[in-house]
Parts: C-alpha cells; sequence; structure tokens
C-alpha cells in the first residue's frame, strides 16, 4: 500500500478538515517557519504510531475547542491497494467486495482523539458501506451467525467452502442486489472481527512502515537509531550460530555443575544436612550482550565529532531501523525528513537531497522532506511540491502546485535565478555546474583558436543553472527569464541510451520551451562527458578507457580514474584543445562534415546578435 494523502481536522493549527495529498514517490512540503510544515509529519508519526509520537490534548485546536468541537482526527487514503487480501482462515477476498473503500476508490483510515485527554478514542475506515442494517453488521459476526441468515436467505448452496466467512458475507450480499451504500464511518477498534483475528489487524499488518527523522532530535552514539542496527547484526549472528551457542551453553553447565557438584560433596563431610538441602541450578542462562560506539580517525568516537557528521550518520541509522522493519515483506517505507539541512554543510545538503531522490526512485519506498531552504526545493520535483501558507486569519493551508503556486513558493523560499544577470544580455539555462564548465570552455578555447569571433562573456550570454529538467528551480528560472525581457534558450543532455522516461521527460521540456518560442539545445550524444577525449583522458592518467555516443561515459570514465561520476568534466574538459573539441563533436549531414560544439556555442550568441 501507498500512502496517498493525510487529513487533519482540529489538528494544531489546522481547524477546517485539510488535505495533504502525498506524491508516490517524493513530496516535499515547503514554506516558512511556524507555518505547520512539522505539523504534517507529526501528525503521520502519531497516526503510524511511530515510538515516542503520542497524541496530547494540546494538540486539540483551540479555537474550534472553544466552538464546540470535542475531537481531533488524523486520517490516511491508502492506494497501490492488494488485488486480495486474506481476512478469514485462509480464503482471499477484497477490501471491495467487503466495501471498506471510500468514494475515491481508496482505503482510508481516520483515527480520532478526544479533545479533553489527547487519548485515540476509535479507529475507523471511512468507506461507502452498505446502508442496510443487516448488511452492514456482516463484518463483525461470527461463523454461526452468518450461516444463519445464508441458510435463511437459501444461499448455502452457493458457498464452495463453508468454513470460510468471507464466502458466506458475498453470497449473501449476492442476494441482497442491489445494494444501496452511504459514506460511513465503520469502527474497526471493536467490534469487527472474524473467529481468528481482528479484520483491523490483518489490514494493520499491510500498512507502510513510518519513520520520523526529525531535526532538532538529540545525536549522539547512544541512540536508539545508532544501537539498534548494530543490535539487530548481534541478533542475527547469534541466530545463525545458535547450534554451537547451545553447545557452549551446555558444557559451560556441565562444568559448572561439576564444580558445584564436588562442592557439595565435601560439604556433606562437615555438614550433611545443609548440603541436602542444596541444590545446584542455574538461575537464569547467560546473556550475551555488547556495547557499540562508531570511532573514527585517531579513535575519536561519533559523541565527539562535529554536529553535522553526528546527524548525517544518525540520518542513515535511521534509514537501516526503517529498512529492517520490511526485509522479507512487500510493505511500503515511507521516510518523512524534517529539514535534511539541518547542520550540514551546502555540499551535503545537496548529496543527501540527491540521495532521497533516487531512494524516492526505488520501489515500494517514499519519501516525504520539509525545507525552507531554496536550494533543496529547487532539486525537488514539482509535481510533489506541497506549498504551505496562511491565508488572512493565520490558518495554515496547502496548496497544490500549479504555475502561480509556484511562482508564490519561490518568492517565499527566495528561489531566484544566479548573480551577474546585471550584465546580461541572454541567458542560456543548463542543469548544473559541468555544463557551465562545458560551455565556457568550449566557447574560450574555440575563440582563442580563431574559429570563433566572440566567447560568451563577450556577448554577455550568462548561463543558468536550474537544477534538473523536472524541477522547481528549472520553472522559476524559466518564468522569470521572461520577467527579465532577455533572450533565453535551453541547453540539456539529451540522455539518449539512458532511462527511456527520463528522455521522454526531456522531449517534453523540449516541446513546452519550443511553445514559448524559445530554442531548445539537446546533446546530440547522451551527455557533456560523452565528447571527451579517450587518448586525453590516457595521456592524464594512464587509464585506458572506451564508451560509445549513448553509454553512461561519466560512470565508465569515473570507475577508470577512481573519481566521483560527477567530477569528470570537471577534471578533463579544461583541459581539452579546439582540435580535440572539433574534432569529438564532429558528424555528418548531407556527406558534409560539420561540429556540433562550434555550431552551439554559435546559436547561443546569436541569440543577442
Amino acid at each position: 500500500m501507498r500512502l496517498k494523502s493525510v487529513k487533519l481536522t482540529h489538528f494544531r493549527g489546522y481547524r477546517a478538515t485539510t488535505v495533504i495529498p502525498i506524491d508516490e514517490a517524493m513530496t516535499g512540503v515547503v514554506g516558512r517557519n511556524d507555518y505547520g510544515k512539522s505539523t504534517i509529519l507529526e501528525a503521520l508519526a502519531i497516526f503510524f504510531e511511530t515510538e515516542g509520537a503520542k497524541a496530547e490534548k494540546s494538540d486539540m485546536n483551540c479555537f474550534t475547542l472553544a466552538e464546540g468541537a470535542e475531537q481531533f482526527e488524523i486520517a490516511c487514503e491508502f492506494d497501490g491497494l492488494p488485488e486480495a487480501l486474506v481476512l478469514d482462515e485462509n480464503a482471499e477476498t477484497t477490501l471491495a467486495q467487503e466495501y471498506l473503500l471510500n468514494a475515491e476508490g481508496a482505503l482510508e483510515i481516520v483515527k480520532i482523539f478526544k479533545a479533553s485527554t489527547g487519548k485515540l478514542e476509535r479507529t475507523s475506515i471511512r468507506c461507502q458501506h452498505p446502508t442496510d442494517k443487516a448488511l452492514a453488521a456482516l463484518l463483525s459476526l461470527k461463523m454461526a451467525e452468518l450461516k444463519k441468515i445464508g441458510e435463511q436467505l437459501g444461499v448455502a448452496e452457493q458457498v464452495v467452502d463453508k468454513r470460510v466467512a468471507s464466502q458466506w458475507r458475498q453470497a449473501i450480499r449476492a442476494a441482497a442486489q442491489p445494494i444501496t451504500c452511504h459514506e460511513t464511518l465503520l469502527d474497526v477498534s471493536k467490534g469487527i472481527s472474524t473467529d481468528n483475528k481482528s479484520i483491523w489487524d490483518k489490514i494493520q499488518d499491510l500498512l507502510p512502515t513510518f519513520a520520523l527523522f526529525k531535526a532538532d532530535r538529540e545525536s549522539s552514539d547512544g541512540d536508539t537509531e545508532a544501537k539498534n542496527p548494530l543490535q539487530q547484526a548481534v541478533k542475527d549472528a547469534q541466530a545463525a550460530l545458535q547450534e554451537q551457542i547451545s553447545a557452549l551453553e551446555q558444557q559451560i553447565e556441565a562444568s559448572v555443575l561439576n564444580v558445584a557438584n564436588r562442592t557439595l560433596d565435601k560439604l556433606r563431610e562437615m555438614a550433611p544436612e545443609l548440603a541436602n538441602e542444596l541444590t545446584p541450578r542455574f538461575k537464569e542462562k547467560p546473556k550475551w550482550s555488547f556495547s557499540f560506539t562508531l570511532d573514527g580517525e585517531n579513535g575519536i568516537p561519533i559523541n565527539k565529532r562535529g554536529s553535522g557528521v553526528r546527524r548525517l550518520i544518525l540520518l542513515n541509522f535511521f534509514r537501516a531501523e526503517a529498512e529492517k522493519a520490511v526485509v522479507g515483506t512487500q510493505r511500503n517505507v515511507i521516510y518523512a525528513i524534517e529539514e535534511p539541512e539541518t547542520s550540514q554543510h551546502p555540499n551535503y545538503q545537496m548529496m543527501l537531497m540527491k540521495a532521497l531522490l533516487e531512494l524516492s526512485n526505488q520501489p515500494n519506498r517514499q519519501i516525504i522532506v520539509t525545507t525552507h531552504v531554496p536550494a533543496l526545493a529547487g532539486l525537488m520535483p514539482i509535481d510533489g511540491i506541497r506549498y504551505v501558507t496562511k491565508d488572512e486569519n493565520g490558518i495554515p493551508f496547502v496548496k497544490m502546485p500549479n504555475d502561480d503556486v509556484l511562482k508564490e513558493a519561490a518568492e517565499s523560499l527566495g528561489v531566484l535565478p544566479e548573480m551577474g544577470m546585471e550584465r546580461a544580455k541572454g541567458v542560456v539555462l543548463v542543469e548544473g555546474k559541468s555544463d557551465v564548465t562545458f560551455l565556457r570552455h568550449a566557447a574560450n578555447t574555440l575563440k582563442t583558436n580563431g574559429d570563433l569571433e566572440f566567447n560568451l562573456e563577450d556577448a554577455g550570454i550568462v548561463p543558468i543553472l536550474i537544477g534538473g529538467c523536472g524541477s522547481v528551480k528549472h520553472w522559476v528560472t524559466l518564468n522569470l527569464a521572461d520577467d527579465l525581457g532577455l533572450p533565453w534558450c535551453v541547453f540539456l543532455d539529451s540522455d539518449i541510451g539512458a532511462d527511456a522516461g527520463q528522455v521522454k521527460s526531456i522531449q517534453k521540456r523540449r516541446q513546452e520551451v519550443e511553445a514559448k518560442g524559445r530554442p531548445f539545445y539537446a546533446t546530440r550524444k547522451r551527455e557533456v562527458e560523452n565528447y571527451l577525449c579517450p587518448a586525453l583522458i590516457l595521456t592524464l592518467t594512464g587509464a585506458q578507457v572506451a564508451y560509445t555516443d549513448t553509454c553512461d561515459a561519466k560512470k565508465i570514465i569515473g570507475n577508470a580514474v577512481g573519481m566521483k561520476p560527477d567530477d569528470v568534466i570537471d577534471r578533463f574538459w579544461p583541459v581539452m584543445t579546439a582540435e580535440q573539441i572539433l574534432e569529438r563533436s564532429k558528424y555528418q549531414d548531407n556527406g558534409e562534415d560539420r561540429s556540433e560544439i562550434k555550431e552551439l556555442i554559435e546559436n547561443l550568441l546569436a541569440l543577442v546578435a
């Protein structure tokens, strides 16, 4: 199951029911401080009963309390539902057949808390359930009661296995068609159960695992997150060696009992009455316990390192602990991370966000991140952005992404184009710093060699990093470029030969840009790294590399020379000669040799011609 949305009613700052849709991969909750971002994550932690998360009476909205409200609610909708599940014995049924889905076809679970105490009052499923009282009560009936109703309706012959309650319910409902339904809050915390295990327990076993990493949490090597994964490793190792451990325990027991019995024999010589009263035995089995820390170079433990390093390590312990909970299952994992930028160097912030983006693309994984840092918000997919703001009465609410909302969010966060715009006569939008290095060095080198009359700086062409073709920063920069009144274009890697979805996304971006009447340029090869000269790399490093125009040259080169793939262009492109640039970008058009990069720079210069 995947989390589809969370609904808050009378919870903290949220007065009326507020729905926050959750993206199937990554959801970015952005907005200013104290606007209700953390409330959303903490509500989820309470809903999923995360350790340390507990509702309190202070969670009741004070204004609706004064108006007479007596409860607050946290509800979650789930999609990606199982095609079948077992509620009774070993027979399969579906949530739809049991009338447990809401009007949108989702499983909606509502937890209702008492305002005066903050305690959970009941757990319900909001569903389109039969209006007829007899049909509505079927889920709460035992087998004997279902058989009695079925026999009265004459449907016993239609029940293949008369030991299975779900088959009786289906036969009874079939006889009662058509069934009229209405929205019902079906209390599952009591009264709805099979003969063996409550239906709610069985549904609960299928829900995602939720893990929350808070910005203001403690960070030392004594933290539960730091210990649990390692302690679990100990348990796993002990389980694998249990036979040897048991044999060792028996040897120890035999040795100790031998000593004890010899002691009693000696005692019996002196005080036989006392010796006869004593029986040697172990009070408990020996315990195997270990205490762990993480030591770095020079034996420095984690709790002596900087707060950013501690938090980064603990964040990954947190991930390990969340993963442990779903080993061997198909359960979804939801990672909720509050302000990952806290105590982190900007480089680590970017690395962390990229790692989370990659994690969100894995099956059965969802990421929810809150942030108010422009650079991180700029890396998030547009469709996953949820902008938290306040109305004129100071009540928080959530806006979904559209042109106006993204612009408002951008202005709130301060996501703006790069510096140097005061000198700009034209703008070229690129994905990252490697593209800036690629264009500037190519223009400078070809100008020096006499192949071009001007370079980008001469013409006032300013490259602006947009952080990815699907990012918020990309959208913002495109719209602000129009507002600046400057000619602009886009230059991206084509990603030909890579993921088909990414290629499709780039083509979609091309259509959007060209629809605005702006030029769009993409590499003929897969990425800018594919234009590097293998002979140059061999000369500089001694590493022999081979790659085609469409394979992952960045990764191949990085592995060959022992460096990060993202650093490859910065390392080698600035030493490419004009001849090498022209040769590596040569292509044929109607039998004529042409240079792609030279033509690209000429097109960029033509923006301001």
